[in-house]
């Protein structure tokens, strides 16, 4: 059976994996580790020197000897322990940056299935708070375990050699000290993680909370989210207590007992130089010797803990990086698309389940053409599957079963990465990100000149108002675009899509929460953004659906009916009912 738990095995396959590159550098720790445990070990001879040669004989030459070789090897233990740090720290920050860049390049390309199951918080805090962790453990913990391994070993056979009688005192101890350690042990790994997740919870908490700060204040509920944040504190400390208590008692035995056992040592010891059996020197050599001992047991007990926690963090970042996307290229007969795509979409058949809600169709039997340059209107109620019809053009997911087609090429046989560079996506609620205007614009297209940027954001009407903007184009957005209104983060998410240029586009009710000015101008812009491709919109707005080439009529996940706008009026009553409530005049069009 084996020594090490499933948890240690997957902590030290992970650190070994991370450290690999490093070796020659951990190579160098390691040996600076030894050469300062040997150098510690040797100052118990250079004790032993100094009392039976210097202080016993009272001869100042071989007192200047002795103190001059204790100095040395101080100087030594200096150089050594330098060399030590500095190459074990920078190991530490080195595999930790590693490692959340690994993570990070990992996650961000798992489908979106997966942040389904998985909160977006509690993944952020195994990427920051577990990272800091092992970054603890590897640049400090575990130097400090494999140096007090050493100086046990180390001081344990020094003693032997020094004075078997009295290490057999110590010796003895070792059983009692040992099975407190296997006692406690276990149970301190368990509430490690337990710890963990609920450190994770309170992350998650905040990141939930301050995300959506105005709609807290907005409805006074500060009261009961300090009081539920209150408790998700409160569940992180009584299980942080609780692993602290049992580590406490692991500590204080341990220490108990090591002293205990070197206290009767000296007693017999102390006899033995009375008797002059053994001399002074001798003494207090063993004395060090027992002393380094009996402080290697304690640290390495307290150290336990933090490696047992570490073991904790390196399986939750083990379990990211096992997760796997369930949306990759074909391993064979993979297809590829032209440079530009026509814009020909077919659907056949088409059924799809969140993974989530695997009882309830969101998608139930859609077979439907688009033909290129074509703007086709999805009209339906909330919940109809209009979105999802997006989410599956995208291959976020893919379908139970039938099959989507872009220029007659089952999308399936499609490298992700080629099939989403023909399409632009603007949504209900544009996505900005933190930094400037101009690189919010450039999202799709990095290498976009300054004059392509500007050219974009005139066509989507943004240009105006970017240059009222305190630096311009270069003026820092708040997270989500915090500051700009509603139309003016659509715009900007039409200046995106313009600025991409790709031939498929994706519009979801991108003007649906806007102002009447804002639509007016948007509205201005959608012709130009909608030229010359295939154009899919989820539409709530007379305007948008009258300038659409066909309606699609969506309802439960199944397409009802296709046509014009004056077809569908007259044939299918739930285009007709929602024309009169959400269009208005849409009846007498």
């Amino acid at each position: 059976m084996s020594l090490l738990s499933s948890r240690q095995r997957t902590a030290l396959r992970l650190a070994r994996g991370f450290l690999a590159p490093y070796r020659w550098q951990a190579a160098g720790a390691l040996l600076a580790l030894v050469v300062t445990a040997a150098i510690t070990l040797s100052l118990g001879q250079g004790i032993r020197l100094l009392v039976d040669q210097g202080f016993m004989t009272q001869s100042q030459q071989l007192l200047n000897r002795s103190i001059g070789l204790f100095f040395l090897l101080v100087l030594g233990l200096a150089v050594g322990s330098f060399a030590r740090f500095y190459l074990v720290s920078w190991i530490g920050e080195r595999v930790v940056a590693d490692m959340r860049r690994r993570v990070f390049d990992h996650l961000i390309e798992l489908h979106p299935g997966f942040y389904e199951s998985n909160r977006a918080s509690e993944i952020q805090s195994r990427l920051t708070a577990d990272t800091t962790l092992l970054q603890t453990v590897i640049g400090a913990s575990l130097s400090m375990a494999l140096r007090n391994a050493l100086m046990l070993v180390g001081g344990v056979i020094l003693m032997f050699v020094t004075n078997a009688k009295l290490t057999s005192i110590v010796v003895a101890a070792l059983p009692l000290v040992i099975a407190p350690i296997l006692l406690f042990g276990r149970r301190v790994r368990e509430l490690s993680r337990q710890s963990q997740d609920r450190v994770a919870d309170v992350g998650s908490y905040v990141g939930e909370t301050l995300g959506q700060i105005k709609t807290v204040q907005a409805y006074n509920h500060q009261a009961q989210d300090r009081e539920r944040f209150g408790a998700t504190v409160e569940a992180a400390f009584a299980t942080a207590r609780k692993r602290i208590l049992q580590r406490a008692w692991l500590v204080s035995v341990v220490i108990l007992l090591v002293l205990g056992a070197v206290g009767v040592m000296l007693w017999v010891g102390g006899m033995d130089v009375i008797a002059g059996r053994i001399s002074a020197g001798a003494l207090a050599a063993f004395v060090f010797y027992s002393l380094l001992v009996g402080m290697a047991f304690g640290t390495l007990s307290e150290v336990l803990g933090e490696l047992q926690r570490a073991a904790g963090a390196a399986e939750r970042i083990a379990e990211l990086l096992r997760a796997r996307s369930e949306i990759v290229p074909p391993t064979s007969d993979l297809l590829q698309l032209p440079e530009r795509v026509e814009g020909r979409i077919e659907l056949r058949g088409l059924r799809f389940a969140y993974p989530t809600r695997a009882q309830h169709w969101a998608i139930d039997g859609i077979d439907l053409d688009v033909r290129p340059g074509e703007t086709l209107a999805l009209v339906g109620p909330s919940g109809a599957g209009k979105s999802t019809l997006f989410d599956l053009l995208l291959r976020f997911f893919d379908p139970q079963h039938g099959e989507i087609r872009i220029d007659g090429r089952p999308i399936a046989r499609l490298d992700p990465r080629d099939l989403r560079r023909c399409f632009a996506l603007v949504s209900q609620s544009p996505a900005l990100f933190y930094g400037t205007v101009e690189e919010n614009l450039r999202y799709g297209r990095p290498e976009a000149s300054d004059a392509e940027v500007q050219a974009a954001a005139r066509a989507a009407h943004a240009d105006e108002f970017i240059r009222r903007l305190p630096d311009g184009y270069r003026t820092h957005l708040g997270e989500s675009g915090v500051g700009l209104s509603g139309g003016q983060r659509q715009r900007l998410a039409i200046a995106r899509a313009l600025l991409v240029d790709a031939p498929i586009l994706l519009l979801d009710e991108a003007t649906s929460a806007l102002d009447a000015e804002s639509e007016h101008l948007i509205q201005q812009a959608l012709p130009g953004l909608m030229s010359g491709r295939t154009t899919l919109v989820i539409a709530h707005r007379l305007a948008t659906v009258l300038g659409a080439d066909r309606i699609a009529v969506i309802d439960q996940g199944r397409l009802l009916a296709l046509g014009s706008h004056a077809e569908l009026v007259a044939g299918n009553p739930l285009y007709a009912r929602l024309a009169e409530l959400q269009f208005g005049q849409a009846q007498s069009v």
